[in-house]
């Protein structure tokens, strides 16, 4: 028999959410992202349930993101239905994770990127270990920051938010707390032992696993995207890169040369403008801006060179 992608449990006083597709990396398809928004809305009126917790299967990933593959499919065979169904459902639960009434509690360990962020950086409580990475590198594959992410980018410190969501540079769980999108730094070995005081003792036991930070690895650089990422437009943070003149200026302009120009003037605008906006809001504009940008060829050409191929040879429109 084919275990369950998403397997849902009570353990104490906790609702247990364990994404359960190692193989693929927890990618989230339409069916667990239905059966998450299940649960938490059969949770959310219980009085035995304190809190939520979720958490990936294996030890690779927390989730590597949303099943971008079938959505690639449906869009080759003009299923824009499909599109706008998974979309739709999967900013609604960003939105439910968001608005939730009881502690909602994600432990992440490995990778935590695109739809993982979504499940995850929306709730109270996001506890990171070692192993974790957190990205949104939609702008490689012809998309752009969303699940929530046009919200949460602009108000991370400074032009930070911008930087990560145009360059899709990857954050360890140390420095994710760093930038805002952890609250707590917890080692791996750690795990298992919270997830069961959590389910006796509840969310106040996260104190005592929690431990000091190191350095942030992006402090050196932070003036100098404040100064560059900061500006109005695509092509002034590029200028401005170019004056840069620094390992890291030029480490950075060939990242943004290797994106989909199109994403990265899609990304700019949307993440200024979430600024602005509610979540919800924002979520409502990122799903208009999705099914105007799923049928870009660049969006194919990006999913096609960086997850089926994996030849990371793009041809942008």
């Amino acid at each position: 028999m084919q275990e369950a992608s998403v397997v849902v449990s009570v353990e104490g006083r906790t609702g247990h959410i364990l994404l359960n597709r190692p193989r693929t990396l927890n990618a989230l398809d339409h069916g667990m992202i239905v059966a998450i928004a299940r649960a938490l809305d059969g949770w959310r009126d219980d009085p035995a349930v304190h809190a939520v917790v979720i958490e990936g299967a294996g030890d690779r990933a927390f989730c590597a993101g949303g099943d971008i593959r079938a959505i690639r499919d449906a869009v080759g065979r003009a299923d824009w239905d499909m599109v706008r169904c998974f979309f739709t459902d999967e900013y609604a639960l960003n939105a439910a994770i968001g608005a939730y009434p009881k502690p909602y509690v994600a432990l992440i360990d490995g990778f935590c990127m695109g739809g993982g962020i979504g499940v995850s950086v929306h709730g109270q409580i996001r506890v990171a270990t070692e192993a974790a990475q957190f990205a949104m590198p939609e702008t490689a594959i012809g998309l752009f920051p969303d699940v929530g992410a046009t919200f949460l980018l602009p108000r991370l410190p400074g032009a930070l938010g911008m930087y990560l969501g145009l360059t899709g540079t990857r954050l360890t769980g140390a420095d994710a707390v760093h930038a805002g999108l952890a609250t707590h730094f917890v080692r791996r070995a750690a795990l298992k032992a919270l997830r069961v005081d959590l389910a006796d003792a509840g969310v106040a036991v996260i104190a005592a696993y929690a431990e000091a930070l190191p350095p942030f690895t992006l402090a050196p650089s932070r003036a100098a995207i404040d100064r560059c990422f900061g500006l109005e437009s695509v092509a002034a943070i590029q200028a401005a890169l170019e004056t840069e003149a620094s390992d890291w200026s030029r480490e950075t302009l060939a990242t943004l040369a290797r994106m989909s120009p199109s994403s990265l003037r899609w990304s700019h605008a949307i993440i200024h403008a979430g600024a602005g906006r509610n979540l919800s809001q924002a979520l409502a504009a990122e799903l208009a801006l999705t099914l105007e940008v799923t049928r870009h060829p660049d969006f194919a050409e990006g999913v096609r060179a960086m997850l089926i191929d994996k030849d990371r040879a793009p041809k942008w429109v």
